[in-house]
């Protein structure tokens, strides 16, 4: 089995630390042999039971001609001829009868892969709680067959999206032309190899004489060694964390060759850095104390069973204990405070009870797929003050909520008096820049000074940068795209067309397409991708061809199209854009982009098609969007204008489609409309530059104009515009960028 260790898209300035083409997978059996504790430990793990064919033991939800109550697709869970069955009829009243071809996931709720013609394994939306011991709706909004998170929809797909990390050595097997699926693994769950790499040369190394020698290699035979201080963190972030694979994932590569790993973006953490969305745990890991004193999972876990190293709170005293020793050597504990943590003068709580538990303080939880709570491993400290002032959860509010918020405050300072949050000041400064507040500019810098951030934070930090421009703004940029942490690169590549000229802008992002992380190289070519037409398609190679192995994705076609439009090869760029609503009939962007294409042709060509779009998706505010400014294109005004409108409605927090809205509205007449939808977007996203600038824009000079000016300045005192509007006393509109100029 070679399959996950080749397909590598080779870079010349990238090369693999150690070869594995050579070394091959191996009967897991011949494991135990040797390793019979560990063995035992993954025996019953979630680990081992990620995924299974259906049998009476394995299956753990209710076949025995179940229908489950508030169901509106009125499924049907039965046996026959010893296999599991689901009969979903649609809203015209067609029964649809599928085989279960595996159980996904064992505790607290087990999902099921429903086999479909084309070999796709879809994840059914009715899941089993193994606690309650019933059926519910993972997403109780899809009910429409229609809607993207629909278990019948490509988000739902297991092939592209699920199965990667529950089997070892998993292979997708598209056939692009077919489109069929013909996916296999080596074996179900996630086995001794899925994290050890392939064991062939271990077995050479165990049955040579170096196995009894102490002069043997590190890695005894493995491609990788994951042992605390080597690459552990990034073997368990492979699945473990909110991310999007670069091509076919290779064993042993970095985890940002392999993935795009998501950033802290505020859809997806809260401003504090603690978990929002779904989003594992590598991201708030890599934010917290302990990862920077070199704590890994395997300090907390046993990694073959998945539980923790000690029962309870003792997890967390094998370091946080009286003589403030950490538990093995290669740990930092200059910032250990030696101390009981276990006492009551430390936590106020009665012992045992929830309050005393570490994890339910610094580790709170969120649910997540209905009933599946996971805990934050960012290791925050309570702060009821921080909490209520910028609007993130907290520990303390979190397990009081029937108490006042002042009442938890006043007990919080009266048991901590000294307590200042740990972070030096990172959560509020980010919450500054992304409310709008006075000084956000300034603290945004001042936070950039730092020597000590977490990348994942300074990366969140210069996100911010391009609402508030200037030229320290410019410096902290041109520091951030040479920074050594890629995702601090890849930030830089996505604020650099708000902060940097073309001039400036175009040569950098050619220097990164040659960056020695895939990672970076991808976000330098879809920025420049962006910027420009006819550029030379030799840039792009390895850009193409890692779309090129991702054919069974929608946004693959849609991001090809994109690339032969920019580099000039036109007569591939419709048939990518239906490829991709082939896949994906519910994939606005590709529709939108076909609608543009066909009217660059022939001028109100692609007016026909986004409305039959609109027409089957008619919550889809993207498409809305842009059904208007096809139809202002065509000069039906009136009705362009209703569509804008309804997008708006839809996506009230786009500010892109208020400002075109409100462009639409003052261009028709409708000059007092404009401005109050631009009062109102200014007023809820005080922080968006562009907005503020285009309500300047269209008012005459006056109180409500230097108002504005005035809260620009507040926010960022060396903006460009504050400073032109010390050298002059009356801006007109063409002096005052606008968002196209952004």
């Amino acid at each position: 089995m070679v399959g996950v260790l080749v397909g590598l898209i080779r870079h010349p300035s990238h090369q693999t630390h150690t070869s594995t083409t050579e070394m091959h997978w191996v009967d897991e059996s011949q494991c135990r042999q040797c390793h019979q504790p560990q063995f035992e430990d993954w025996q019953g793990s979630h680990h081992q039971l990620a995924m299974l064919p259906p049998t009476e033991d394995s299956v753990r939800g209710d076949f025995d001609n179940a229908r489950p109550r508030h169901d509106t697709e009125s499924l049907h869970f039965f046996r026959e001829n010893d296999e599991f069955h689901v009969r979903a009829t649609s809203a015209d009243g067609t029964p649809d009868e599928f085989r279960v071809a595996y159980t996904f996931g064992w505790a607290p709720l087990q999902q099921y892969l429903l086999e479909m013609e084309n070999g796709q394994l879809q994840a059914l939306g009715m899941a089993w709680d193994t606690e309650r011991e019933r059926w519910f709706p993972l997403y109780p909004e899809a009910t429409d067959a229609h809607h993207p998170l629909h278990w019948t929809q490509p988000t739902q797909n297991a092939n592209t999206h699920c199965i990667e990390c529950h089997t070892s050595g998993f292979q997708l097997g598209y056939d692009a032309k077919r489109d069929h699926f013909d996916s296999h693994w080596r074996d179900l769950g996630v086995g001794c190899q899925a994290c050890h790499g392939p064991a062939s040369e271990h077995l050479t190394w165990a049955r040579g004489p170096e196995r009894h020698s102490d002069t043997g290699p590190a890695d005894k035979g493995f491609p990788l060694s994951l042992t605390p201080g080597t690459r552990q963190l990034e073997t368990c972030a492979q699945c473990h964390s909110r991310r999007t694979p670069l091509g076919h994932p290779v064993y042993g590569e970095r985890l940002d060759d392999n993935y795009l790993v998501s950033q802290l973006s505020a859809d997806l953490y809260q401003v504090d850095g603690k978990i929002l969305d779904e989003v594992f745990e590598h991201g708030s890991f890599m934010q917290s104390r302990m990862q920077q004193a070199g704590v890994e999972c395997s300090d907390c876990h046993n990694p073959h069973s998945g539980q923790l190293r000690a029962p309870g709170n003792a997890v967390c005293t094998q370091c946080h204990n009286p003589e403030g020793q950490t538990i093995r050597p290669g740990l930092d504990g200059s910032g250990l405070q030696a101390g009981d943590y276990g006492n009551p003068d430390h936590h106020h709580h009665a012992p045992g009870s929830p309050g005393a538990q570490c994890r339910n303080c610094h580790m709170p939880g969120k649910v997540y797929m209905g009933n599946d709570l996971r805990h934050d491993h960012s290791f925050s400290s309570p702060d009821p003050v921080q909490a209520r002032a910028l609007g993130h959860s907290d520990a303390c509010m979190d397990c009081h909520a029937d108490k006042k918020d002042d009442e938890l405050i006043t007990t919080f300072r009266r048991w901590y008096p000294d307590h200042q949050p740990r972070d030096s000041g990172y959560a509020r400064t980010l919450f500054k820049a992304r409310a709008g507040r006075p000084g956000a500019a300034r603290a945004l810098l001042a936070q950039l000074a730092r020597d000590d951030l977490p990348a994942l934070r300074r990366a969140a930090l210069v996100a911010e940068l391009p609402n508030y421009p200037s030229a320290a703004a410019q410096r902290q940029l041109f520091e951030a795209l040479d920074h050594p942490h890629p995702n601090v690169r890849r930030a830089a590549i996505d604020s650099a067309t708000a902060l940097l000229p073309p001039e400036q802008l175009t040569p950098r992002l050619r220097t990164l397409l040659d960056d020695p992380v895939r990672a970076v190289r991808v976000s330098a070519a879809e920025q420049m991708l962006m910027l420009g037409s006819r550029l030379d398609a030799s840039l792009f190679e390895e850009y193409e061809q890692l779309q090129l192995s991702l054919l069974a994705n929608a946004e693959t076609h849609f991001n090809l199209a994109n690339l032969y439009q920019a580099t000039g090869r036109d007569e591939q760029v419709a048939p990518h854009l239906r490829a991709a609503l082939e896949r994906s009939p519910a994939f606005s962007p590709a529709a939108i982009a076909l609608g543009q294409w066909l009217d660059q042709q022939t001028p109100g060509a692609g007016l026909p098609l986004l409305q039959e779009q609109a027409r089957t998706y008619p919550d889809d505010a993207n498409l809305q969007h842009a059904l208007g400014l096809a139809r202002i294109r065509a000069r039906q005004l009136r009705t362009g204008i209703q569509a804008l409108q309804r997008a708006h409605r839809l996506a009230p927090d786009n500010s892109q489609y208020a400002w075109v809205l409100a462009v639409a509205l003052h261009d028709t007449g409708e000059r007092e409309r404009a401005l109050q939808l631009l009062r109102d977007q200014v007023r809820q996203h005080p922080a968006n530059r562009p907005l503020r600038l285009g309500l300047i824009s269209y008012l005459p000079a006056g109180e409500e104009r230097d108002r504005l000016l005035n809260e620009l300045r507040d926010l960022n005192p060396d903006d460009p515009v504050v400073q032109a509007a010390r050298l002059q006393t009356g801006m007109t509109r063409k002096s005052i960028p606008t968002w196209g100029d952004q």
